[in-house]
């Protein structure tokens, strides 16, 4: 019988310390023995944000028993692990530096190949966990750092159909949750807010909604918020707002990914249409839903990982590790954490002021 690969996957690039051991089943489908994670909230919490210097000391503090833990509950050896693949980027230098340090250890001292790899390209390869997932398909990545539709290929071949040109969309949740008075992380508690409240109670912007193509705009929703959260009165207020806030994202997203549909059609002229979310955000349900609904009215298949495996975690690390590790594609020791690391390294710098959008 030949033996499976087992590859141990490594996350540290934010405020999650994260370790995952996958492997194969006898049909060749990825099969996650662990995925260990130890969230940081309670840590940033009082501070309304991830502070990298104390999400890095937690990592330092937490990885090795992090690493253990995933390998213990694994039911496997450590002498059994084919490789080792750590997150390099994008994300928190010193936050990556952790996991990124210790994978390549781990992999030296083992006599092991290391993989780095790209967090992103874990959230886009992440549904591959749980379900039948061919190339080419479309990708809308929509986490707190980033919001892109990215047409994806073959493994390590993207190609950027449009992106945020300021604020992620997790980033724009976590804001809004602030400025409506709840506590960090507040982005999935938006969606609770929502349906207690009226969603047509405040006419919200839409940035670029007639324009740039199927690029994301949402700075100015979030002034917008800013400038109405002002005059929040009572909690049905608030309630109204989040509700506004929440359609007025779908509105803004319906529209866009129509828009990448069509871009993605024009490019690909893919045999079969299937459309991938991933990164945080995606398990935001009404979201989901109207995605869903969507793809039903264009013939798209949808695709969403497990809630679970939509946030930051080690199993979708350790997957592109283990699609790496069939092609072996490893990597140097001397591999660098890299904070800015787009999947697609073609595509143009869209952020900031004196953006052109046609």
């Amino acid at each position: 019988m030949i033996k499976k690969p087992l590859i141990l996957g490594i996350e540290s690039s934010c405020d999650e310390t994260a370790a995952s051991l996958i492997t194969e089943n006898h049909d060749g489908k990825p099969k996650v023995l662990s995925n260990i994670i130890s969230s940081q909230i309670d840590i940033h919490k009082e501070f309304g944000g991830v502070v990298p210097e104390l999400a890095a000391r937690s990592h330092i503090e937490k990885i090795d028993w992090i690493v253990k833990k995933a390998i213990d509950e694994s039911g496997r050896k450590i002498e059994e692990i084919d490789a080792i693949a750590s997150t390099a980027g994008p994300g928190l230098i010193v936050c990556l530096s952790v996991g990124l340090s210790f994978g390549k250890a781990l992999a030296s001292s083992l006599n092991k190949p290391f993989i780095a790899i790209n967090h992103l390209e874990g959230h886009a390869l992440s549904p591959k966990i749980n379900s039948e997932l061919d190339y080419p398909y479309l990708l809308l990545l929509i986490s707190g750092g980033h919001s892109q539709f990215l047409s994806v290929k073959d493994l390590g071949k993207y190609k950027r159909l449009g992106t945020t040109i300021d604020d992620a969309l997790g980033e724009a949740f976590d804001k809004t949750a602030k400025l409506l008075g709840v506590e960090f992380p507040g982005g999935p508690q938006i969606e609770i807010l929502a349906k207690k409240g009226d969603p047509n109670k405040y006419d919200l912007p839409k940035p670029i909604f007639n324009k740039g193509g199927c690029n994301l705009s949402f700075a100015g929703l979030k002034t917008a918020v800013l400038r109405i959260s002002k005059d929040i009165k009572n909690e049905q207020d608030k309630f109204d707002l989040a509700a506004s806030f929440q359609r007025t994202i779908e509105k803004i997203l319906y529209k866009k990914t129509k828009l990448a549909f069509n871009e993605f059609e024009k490019q690909s002229n893919p045999i079969k249409k299937v459309f991938v979310v991933a990164g945080g955000v995606a398990a935001n349900k009404n979201i989901r839903s109207m995605l869903t609904k969507l793809c039903d009215e264009e013939d798209y298949e949808s695709i969403f990982p497990p809630k679970e495996l939509c946030g930051d975690n080690a199993a979708m690390i350790a997957l592109v590790g283990l699609e790496k590790y069939k092609l072996k594609q490893f990597n140097n020791l001397d591999y660098p954490a890299k904070p800015r690391w787009p999947l697609d390294e073609n595509a143009a710098f869209l952020k900031g002021a004196g953006v052109q959008l046609q």
